[in-house]
């Protein structure tokens, strides 16, 4: 039997790729006044992070293209991202699609499995096993659906102002 986990991860991800499916390269771009990303970088943020607690802690292989830490990882922000290739929105949808199918192939019979180094959140909660960051890995993600989805509105918003 699956373990839970699986398909709550699936079911966040299945949510926070519904609402960007229709979205092109252009708006994923856009920074709303205030902030400092944008709807791309927290897509390749939730990417960055989802592979670094399924896989790196665990010494897994990890799959991402050289340059998604300098793009993607926590304090990277897209005014610093100068002339480097990014990822389509379509390329991404894609790595979050496939992201789950991997986590749960290579990690079902490993969730209780405690990893080498305990990691501390930023908001000071230990993770110790692999099921433990994979659950982070909602609440994270659920941040930032909830921030995507604000961007949006902003977005459809601004082109409700200008009459687009």
């Amino acid at each position: 039997m699956k373990n839970y986990l699986f398909k709550q991860l699936r079911f966040v991800r299945e949510n926070t790729i519904n609402l960007v499916a229709e979205m092109n390269d252009e708006a994923s771009l856009f920074i709303p006044e205030g902030f400092n990303n944008n709807i791309k970088w927290n897509l390749g943020h939730i990417y960055v992070v989802q592979e670094k607690f399924a896989f790196y802690f665990i010494k897994e292989r990890m799959i991402m293209s050289n340059n998604f830490s300098e793009l993607f990882t926590t304090g990277t922000k897209p005014i610093n991202w100068g002339d480097q290739a990014l990822p389509t929105i379509s390329e991404l949808i894609q790595l979050l699609e496939n992201q789950i199918d991997r986590i749960e192939q290579t990690l079902e019979f490993r969730l209780k499995e405690v990893i080498e180094t305990p990691f501390t959140t930023s908001t000071g909660l230990t993770l110790s096993t692999v099921e433990e960051l994979l659950s982070f890995c909602l609440y994270h993600e659920c941040m930032h659906f909830a921030t995507i989805k604000s961007y949006k509105r902003i977005i459809q918003d601004e082109r409700k102002d200008k009459g687009i």
